[in-house]
């Protein structure tokens, strides 16, 4: 007969390794952050003096904070909303049968593939208002007549790294929502043909509710990718111009690196970190409600 007690000693006796490393690995920085945020920092790292909440005051006062915070909620809400839409009729064509699947797979996972970082130089200097292959193509088919600067007026900008955040983001949630796909018996689809059901019926009453598990599990972890998502804006535009691209994590990285106020962005990536969470508390609970009224 196996020993009550040896059994969860030995389990956790066997995560223990791994389970000290991850804490190690979150509480170091996590207690180095903290402590940096209620300290007076140098520019060099020279430690001055405590100063309590001051570096979160001087972050909430300023006129930027607001700006930047909610500018962060529309990249976060518009990439992985855009995504997520984009990316479920895109996983709908690639699971079916045809001839070339495999290449036009191949084709989609390409951005996924290429580095973030070169991927958002190539879209830089396909946006230059001089010599860009964008205004160039737009003029061909004579859309417009003469260059548009689109990476020069900020929320021009703006919605230009939008778009590039989301045409980076399908891959990834167009690969969770194929795995979904291929979980999905078949038998159900014949079922439904038999009966009349339309594609659309289909889709509606048998492909959604089936998906949704992976739907959720998109948002959660596009949300957590894109929130702190930084080559996209700080390449393309900095953050510019005047402050109109910023977005917590750019903007964190200007102010540490940029400014030389360590204590302040510390403070930020406590704001960050809070708001993260308070987001992923607050969407689980939300569809445990759901899972839980459906199950009623």
């Amino acid at each position: 007969m196996q020993n009550p007690v040896r059994g969860p000693t030995l389990a956790w006796g066997l995560i223990a390794p791994s389970l000290l490393l991850t804490i190690f690995i979150l509480a170091y920085p996590l207690s180095t952050l903290v402590f940096q945020s209620v300290h007076d920092i140098s520019r060099f790292g020279l430690l001055r003096a405590f100063n309590g909440l001051d570096n979160f005051r001087t972050v909430f006062t300023d006129p930027v904070f607001a700006h930047v915070v909610w500018r962060t909620v529309q990249w976060t809400v518009c990439v992985v909303g855009g995504a997520v839409l984009c990316a479920v009729p895109i996983a709908l064509i690639l699971q079916q049968d045809f001839y070339g699947r495999g290449v036009a797979r191949t084709i989609v996972m390409l951005p996924w593939a290429v580095s973030l970082t070169m991927t958002a130089i190539v879209w830089t200097w396909s946006f230059n208002g001089q010599y860009g292959m964008v205004n160039a193509s737009l003029a061909m088919v004579g859309v417009i007549q003469e260059p548009i600067n689109w990476l020069a007026d900020g929320q021009l900008a703006f919605w230009v790294e939008v778009g590039v955040g989301i045409l980076v983001s399908i891959p990834f949630t167009v690969t969770i929502f194929l795995g979904g796909l291929s979980s999905v018996s078949q038998d159900i689809y014949e079922a439904a043909n038999i009966e009349g059901a339309s594609r659309w019926q289909q889709f509606r009453r048998l492909t959604l509710p089936l998906l949704k598990p992976f739907i959720h599990m998109a948002i959660v972890l596009n949300v957590i990718y894109v929130f702190n998502s930084f080559p996209i804006i700080w390449i393309m535009t900095q953050g510019g111009p005047d402050n109109a691209t910023h977005i917590l994590v750019t903007w964190l990285y200007q102010l540490g690196f940029r400014m030389g106020r360590p204590g302040e962005a510390a403070a930020i990536s406590l704001v960050m970190l809070a708001l993260l969470l308070a987001f992923t508390v607050f969407y689980l609970r939300l569809q445990k409600r759901q899972s839980a009224k459906a199950a009623a």
